[in-house]
């Protein structure tokens, strides 16, 4: 059963259910507020005949008939019941039915509804009086409510024709909102096929819709389809310029290869600068491989504990002044900056941009480590060319270099920057560049300071 169907068939059994209970209610309380105005009236009927026995307390059997026959109810019966259960008076009606009601002797009031069995209810007052004797009799005033079944036929009509004319609205009313509901369901389930099918990127418009949770989910879909397509090209763009740089080095390989395939045991000087080709290409092709391999472990979670970046940034700048002859000159202007991160992964960062600033300068470079406010900065400045302007917004892509030419003297692919990029904001961190042209590179690393 589909939802719509499902959503109609509810809100019609739910309204019927609602109707009947209210309908139902409505006619007994009517019919029970009626039949109670019907015995007062009654009773005041019989209050009054009585009155009227009590002040002509010497009133003949011939009187007496008669008198009752002036407060005999039009559709009605009175009758006078003595000690022995029989009439004192002959029985007074229009109607022989209520010759069928049982004859009783009784010393107590009462109003009753007695059901018809091939009329209307009987509403029965039965109040004890003097009689001019001095014995006590029963007085029964009886009358067929006639005018309360009319009343309450009509009213049964009239409430099941409420009922059907209320019915049928909510009928409407639960299609129009089961069309509300699942059209942008639908569309949303459309877009999902034609994005699985044809590979469009398709968006749900959402213009002229109130702002309601169905608003918020086509909304959250847009934003999925964005953050997927970015992905997905962002995918394409990685894919192709892995293949582009592996591509180089594998042909330089597969050259060098043939040339010692042809000439290479007849020249040793060739044969030599073949050999040292091919291991530099390779290194090359490994440091890529692991780079790109970084980046995608970069990308799952890590262990975090608390880090010294000060005592982490010595020994790594210690590293690179054994291994290089370069004037690395640090400075260190706090204690105990400990920040919450992954140790390996932030010596990574460091070991990054100190080996950038030592490819693209040949001058001193300047490193520093502080405290500000509730962060720890960590700088490296290097006096190389610097980077324009308007290239800062783009050096942390992958594969980017600014000078392509210098980045393949260097051994450099375009992803050291994008994989420190990547780690600094897994700490909640930020990486950013400051350069001008001519004048060298600042690059600053921003942690939060764990106290």
């Amino acid at each position: 059963m589909k939802l719509r169907t499902k959503i109609q068939l509810f809100s019609s059994l739910f309204m019927l259910v609602l109707i009947l209970l209210v309908n139902t209610s409505i006619y007994f309380l009517f019919q029970k507020t009626a039949a109670d105005s019907e015995l007062e009236q009654l009773a005041v009927h019989a209050e009054t005949l009585t009155v009227a026995f009590a002040e002509n307390p010497e009133i003949t059997n011939e009187e007496a008939s008669n008198l009752i026959n002036a407060y005999l109810p039009t559709n009605g019966m009175i009758r006078i019941i003595d000690e022995d259960g029989g009439y004192t008076i002959p029985i007074k009606t229009k109607d022989e039915d209520y010759r069928k009601l049982p004859l009783e002797y009784t010393t107590a009031e009462s109003q009753t509804i007695v059901s018809g069995q091939n009329s209307s209810d009987i509403a029965v007052i039965t109040k004890p009086i003097i009689w001019g004797s001095g014995e006590v009799v029963t007085l029964q005033i009886s009358n067929h409510l006639v005018h309360l079944e009319e009343t309450m036929t009509t009213l049964f009509y009239v409430l099941v024709l409420a009922g059907a004319m209320m019915l049928v609205p909510s009928v409407i009313a639960g299609s129009l909102l089961s069309r509300f509901l699942l059209n942008p369901i639908q569309k949303l389930k459309q877009a999902m096929i034609d994005n699985t099918k044809h590979d469009i990127w398709q968006k749900i418009d959402l213009d002229n819709r109130s702002r309601d949770e169905l608003y918020e989910m086509e909304m959250t879909f847009n934003e999925m389809i964005d953050y997927l397509r970015d992905n997905f090209e962002k995918q394409e763009i990685f894919v192709s310029n892995a293949s582009h740089e592996l591509k180089t080095p594998i042909q330089i390989v597969k050259s060098y290869a043939q040339l010692l395939a042809r000439r290479g045991s007849e020249n040793p000087e060739l044969f030599k600068e073949s050999i040292e080709a091919i291991d530099s290409e390779a290194d090359r092709m490994n440091k890529l491989v692991e780079q790109m391999l970084s980046l995608a472990k970069n990308k799952q979670s890590s262990n975090m504990e608390r880090v010294d970046l000060g005592l982490l940034s010595e020994e790594t700048i210690a590293k690179f002044q054994r291994a290089y002859s370069r004037e690395l000159f640090f400075q260190k202007n706090a204690e105990d900056l400990f920040v919450m991160g992954n140790r390996a992964q932030l010596e990574q960062v460091i070991y990054i941009l100190i080996e950038n600033a030592i490819k693209y300068s040949s001058d001193q470079i300047n490193i520093s480590i502080s405290k500000i406010n509730h962060d720890v900065y960590f700088q490296v400045r290097d006096h190389g060319d610097g980077i324009p302007e308007e290239e800062h917004g783009r050096i942390f892509d992958r594969f980017y270099r600014v000078d392509k030419a210098r980045s393949r003297e260097t051994g450099g692919s375009g992803l050291g920057l994008a994989i420190a990029k990547i780690i600094t904001e897994q700490h909640s961190g930020q990486l950013t560049v400051s350069s001008k042209l001519g004048e060298g590179s600042t690059f600053s690393l921003r942690l939060p300071i764990d106290s």
